[in-house]
Parts: C-alpha cells; structure tokens; sequence
C-alpha cells in the first residue's frame, strides 16, 4: 500500500468516526423545553408602571442687551483677544495688516495653549507636502499645516521641516505697538 492510499483510507476512517460521533449529540426529544416553556407562559403577567408625565418645553429667549450679558455663542477666548487687538487705538500702516489679520481670522484649537507648552511629535508627509504632529497639554494630538496658528500670540505656521515648525507671531513692543517676531517649535525627544 502506497503512502498516499493510506492516507486517504485514514483520512476517511477519521471522517467516518466523527459521524458516527456526532450523530449520538442530536437529540430529536424536546419534551424539557417543552415543559419549560409552558412552565413560563402559564405565569401570570405583570403590571406595567404608566410613564411619567412629560413637562411641556418652555423656550427661553436669549436678551443680549439685558445687563450687559456677552453673547454666548461667541467664544470668550475669541472676545478677550479681538478686544486686546482693537484696544491700541489707531493703527500705524506697519500694524493695520497685523491688526486686520488679529481681528479676521478663525481662532484654532491650538491658539488655546502657549507655544512653549505644545510639542511637536513627528511629521507625516502627503504628496510631497509635510504635516507636524503636535501634542496640546491635554495630550490630544493636532495635524498642523502651513497656514494654521498656534499658541496665544497668533503665532501662524510659515515652514515645517522635519525637526522643527517655523511660525511668526504677533506681539506688543514695550511701547504697545503690534509686531511680527520669528518663532520655533522643535521635535521633542519624548
């Protein structure tokens, strides 16, 4: 006998003990589960407790203008810092820019943190165009791309190499005009 004859006679005598096996599990008596089930359903049913009396919504509406109460679907953060940017009075032309672009754009989720507290993580690259990783003090982690703004200073993403983030920031001088001064987040070693 050949070895692969013998293989399959084995092959098949395994097959045929398991069915002869399996066939001893199947029961076709249900007479227990039967008797369980009319055990349950001859049961009397319970009371249902009534809901609860539903309040009718009374609608509040929102006065602005009463004792001077700030609007609450504009962010605090945004009031604080567009107020301090129009306190300076009239803009020299150097500022206007600066100021105009303090007042217009979209705070960022990263604007909430001071630059020195957030870490750069890593990069990540798409089509020849680098993203850093950035972790808040919350340990949330942020894509950043060039054009985005982070930390209190309006600090907005110029360059993104692979140690580090190259930002601007717009700051005061000591005599409370608005300048530009350059900024860096290195690649932490955490």
């Amino acid at each position: 006998m050949t070895f692969a004859a013998f293989k399959t006679t084995l092959t098949c005598s395994v097959l045929a003990i398991a069915c002869i096996g399996l066939s001893g599990c199947v029961s076709r008596d249900k007479s227990d589960l039967e008797n369980y089930a009319s055990e349950v359903l001859s049961q009397p049913g319970g009371r249902i407790d009534p809901l609860p009396p539903i309040k009718p919504y009374v609608a509040y509406l929102y006065q602005s203008g009463e004792a001077n109460l700030r609007n609450p679907f504009q962010s605090f953060f945004d009031i604080n810092r567009k107020k301090d940017a129009i306190g300076i009075g009239k803009p020299t032309p150097g500022e206007e820019a600066l100021v105009k672009e303090m007042l217009t754009h979209n705070a960022e989720e990263l604007e909430r943190n001071e630059l020195d507290s957030l870490r750069m993580v890593g990069i990540m690259e798409n089509n020849d165009e680098l993203w850093a990783i950035v972790r808040d003090t919350g340990g949330a982690v942020h894509r950043v791309q060039v054009g985005n703004y982070m930390g209190s200073n309006f600090g907005k993403v110029l360059n993104i190499q692979e140690d580090r983030i190259e930002l601007r920031e717009i700051v005061k001088d000591p005599q409370g005009r608005w300048g530009e001064r350059p900024a860096t987040v290195a690649l932490s070693e955490e």
